[in-house]
C-alpha cells in the first residue's frame, strides 16, 4: 500500500471524525467519550483501508471499493455537516427549505465527491501525473450526480416532509435520519456511475 493512501485514509477518517462532532452537537447529542472519535475514526479507516489491500489480490473490486466507500462516508458527513449547519442558522428542519437546504449541502458533497474520487478512488495506479481530460468526464459527473441527487432529495424529502417525525425523535433529529435514509441507494448508484461511466479506464 502506498504513502499516500495510508494518509488519505487517516485524513478522511479525521475530516469525518471532526463532522460526527460538529453534527452530535447540532442535535443535541451528548454522549461520554465522544470525541475519541477524533483519535479512534483514523485508525478504523487505515485498518479497513489494510484489509481490502491484502484481499485485493481474492476480491479484484474490493480495494477500489473500499476507497469508494470511505470517500462515500466522508461526501455522506459534509452532506450532512452543510445540512445540519443551515438547520442550525436558520432554526428550519422542515418544508421547502429543508429540500433547498437538501439542494445546498448535497451540491458541496458532489463537488467534494468529484476531487476526491478522480484523484484517489478511481486513479490510475501507475498514473505519475493527473491525466487533464475534456469537459465530456465533467458532463458524465454532472449527469449521474444530478440523477444521484433526484435519488437523494426525494427519499430524503419524503421522509422528513411525508412521513414526518417518528419515535419521538426532534425535527432536527429527524431531517438527519431523512438525510441518512438516502445514502445507501445514492452510494450505490454514484458507483456504477462512477466507475462505468465518468471514471472508466481503457484495458
Amino acid at each position: 500500500m502506498k504513502k499516500n493512501d495510508i494518509l488519505v485514509s487517516l485524513a478522511i477518517g479525521e475530516l469525518s471524525a471532526l463532522l460526527l462532532l460538529s453534527i452530535a452537537k447540532n442535535i443535541n447529542l451528548n454522549l461520554p467519550f465522544l470525541w475519541l472519535l477524533v483519535i479512534v475514526l483514523p485508525i478504523v479507516c487505515l485498518i479497513g483501508l489494510y484489509a481490502a489491500y491484502f484481499l485485493r489480490k481474492v476480491i479484484p473490486l474490493i480495494w477500489q471499493a473500499a476507497k469508494f466507500i470511505l470517500v462515500g462516508v466522508l461526501n455522506t458527513l459534509v452532506d450532512l455537516g452543510v445540512l445540519n449547519l443551515l438547520m442550525l442558522v436558520s432554526n428550519i428542519s422542515s418544508g421547502v427549505f429543508f429540500s433547498v437546504f437538501k439542494t445546498i449541502s448535497f451540491s458541496v458533497s458532489v463537488t467534494n465527491s468529484y476531487f476526491w474520487n478522480k484523484l484517489w478512488t478511481f486513479k490510475k495506479e501507475n498514473a505519475e501525473k493527473i491525466e487533464v481530460k475534456s469537459g465530456k468526464e465533467v458532463i458524465q459527473f454532472f449527469v449521474v450526480s444530478v440523477i444521484g441527487w433526484l435519488l437523494n432529495l426525494g427519499i430524503s424529502s419524503f421522509i422528513v416532509n411525508v412521513v414526518g417525525p417518528q419515535f419521538g425523535l426532534s425535527s432536527k433529529l429527524w431531517a438527519n435520519v431523512g438525510a441518512l435514509s438516502a445514502t445507501g441507494a445514492n452510494m450505490v448508484w454514484n458507483f456504477i456511475g462512477y466507475k462505468f461511466v465518468v471514471f472508466k479506464q481503457k484495458s
